[in-house]
């Protein structure tokens, strides 16, 4: 697979002459935290959404399983996207079966709610609270990674 981009003094992650030396690719502290906010404040309030409905169990158990399918399908499509950006090797059916699975979460969410006898107003904030938490897992594996990688090279 070709990079992106091919890396010119134009499009260089190393700072040019007169710039500070701060590394674009790592990850500030704010964006850290902001990160692990928003993933708790979705994947939480999310649970407490569930434990405070008026549902069956079975119901209940069907949307924390979604949710927990979707947190991890989202942090391996971004694990693979990434390694495959980086060069590292990923086979097209772990990359194919990674995308598979997020949709397929997003999809079981969509017809859950559909079909689901709760007012409208709770089926928008599961629906948000699971987008939250998808998105911000995603935010959180990538400073995670980004941070081990500084980690690793300052050692």
């Amino acid at each position: 697979m070709e990079p992106l981009q091919n890396k010119t003094e134009d499009n260089s992650p190393a700072p040019k002459h007169g710039e500070k030396g701060r590394n674009p690719f790592k990850p500030t502290a704010a964006f850290i935290g902001a990160s692990w906010i928003a993933l708790l404040t979705g994947a939480v309030g999310y649970c407490i959404g569930l434990w405070n409905a008026n549902m069956q169990l079975n119901e209940k158990g069907y949307y924390l399983t979604i949710l927990l399918f979707g947190l991890f399908a989202v942090v391996s499509v971004q694990k693979s996207v990434r390694d495959r950006a980086e060069g590292l090797p990923v086979t097209d059916l772990y990359y194919g079966l990674s995308w598979f699975a997020t949709i397929s979460s997003m999809l079981l969410l969509t017809i859950g709610l559909w079909n689901a006898g709760i007012a409208l107003s709770e089926k928008g904030f599961y629906a948000m609270a699971f987008g939250l938490s998808m998105f911000s897992a995603i935010a959180v594996q990538k400073n995670t990674r980004d941070s081990k990688m500084f980690q690793d090279k300052e050692l």
